[in-house]
């Protein structure tokens, strides 16, 4: 099992957690007997600061809103941006095949890491249904597109890369259908799929959760229920959220809400649902033996370095307690 954490080279990753230092990342992932990281392109690599043989797995860019744009709906469009200018700024183009050269673009840049895997987002939702979670389009709809995409962009990844399809509490992947996770695999042409199952991610999906005790219990019913699937799932990200009480205020307080929110409120809101935040206790343990993952990610939102490394040792302390 390769033990790895997340990090991107946006600017707050670079300048609040490398602080542009070329020892940084070898100085973390050596103090945390770590075997590299989870690597997030979001601009021109730097090898200096971000070098190869750290770089295990590869994280995908993801846009949340994506399937009106996909089927061009044009009227879905204009009610969720306001104007073509918005949607341009969105998706970089109003034209989806450009939109889709992107994404090859993307994998392209992923395969030039050399990473023993990537990781896609089974997911879609327009932000007026965040609040509420009454959601437009379900499950077997996002699969279905989410298929037709990867057969177009996938053959540009070597085939020695590993195509990992993570789980998120939007429609798409949940894990709550295992035949739609069955389908995945079946129906994408690329040879070597399999899944990034995400705890945290999982957690979201129910709400009624109250500990992490629950979380670990949950995780379990959902892994087991998987069956067969479950040997598929070749990465763990690692956190907890439990959010069940924030969620189920949000819903209570906007009953009634039906418009799109502002990239700020939507942030704000993901980042109340999803938390990042690290087990504290066995129940970490516990799902680490349940499906001994080839990749244990421990998957943060982190503000520092500081930050960054309190969780990691909290977390790793906590796979320690059995």
């Amino acid at each position: 099992m390769l033990e790895l954490t997340n990090l991107s080279n946006a600017d707050c990753d670079v300048e609040s957690i490398l602080q542009n230092d070329p020892n940084a990342l070898a100085d973390i992932v050596q103090a945390h007997h770590l075997d590299g990281i989870e690597f997030m392109r979001c601009a021109p690599w730097n090898r200096v600061l971000y070098p190869p043989a750290y770089i295990k797995g590869v994280h995908l860019m993801f846009w949340p809103v994506w399937l009106d744009f996909w089927r061009s709906d044009r009227a879905a469009l204009m009610e969720e941006f306001g104007s073509e200018e918005n949607i341009r700024a969105y998706y970089g183009t109003l034209d989806p095949a450009v939109w889709v050269e992107a994404w090859r673009e993307n994998l392209r840049q992923a395969a030039e890491c050399r990473p023993q895997y990537v990781v896609f987002h089974v997911a879609h939702n327009r932000t007026s249904e965040m609040y509420t979670r009454r959601f437009a389009v379900g499950d077997e709809e996002v699969v279905a597109a989410v298929v037709a995409l990867v057969n177009e962009i996938a053959p540009v990844l070597p085939e020695n890369c590993k195509l990992l399809f993570e789980n998120l509490w939007w429609p798409g992947l949940t894990f709550q259908k295992p035949h739609l996770a069955e389908r995945l695999l079946t129906r994408v042409s690329y040879p070597h799929t399999g899944f990034m199952l995400d705890t945290g991610h999982l957690m979201n999906t129910n709400l009624d959760l109250r500990d992490e005790a629950d979380g670990a219990a949950y995780v379990e019913q959902i892994y087991y229920g998987l069956g067969e699937l479950g040997r598929y799932v070749y990465g763990v990200h690692l956190h907890q959220s439990i959010s069940g009480v924030y969620t189920r205020e949000m819903m209570r307080r906007h009953a009634d809400w039906n418009a799109p929110l502002g990239w700020r409120a939507a942030m704000d809101y993901v980042m109340h649902v999803d938390l990042h935040q690290p087990f504290q206790t066995d129940a970490a343990r516990r799902i680490v033996d349940m499906i001994a993952p080839m990749y244990l990610v421990h998957e943060f939102q982190h503000r520092s370095r500081e930050d960054l490394e309190n969780k990691l040792n909290i977390q790793q302390t906590s796979l320690l307690t059995l």
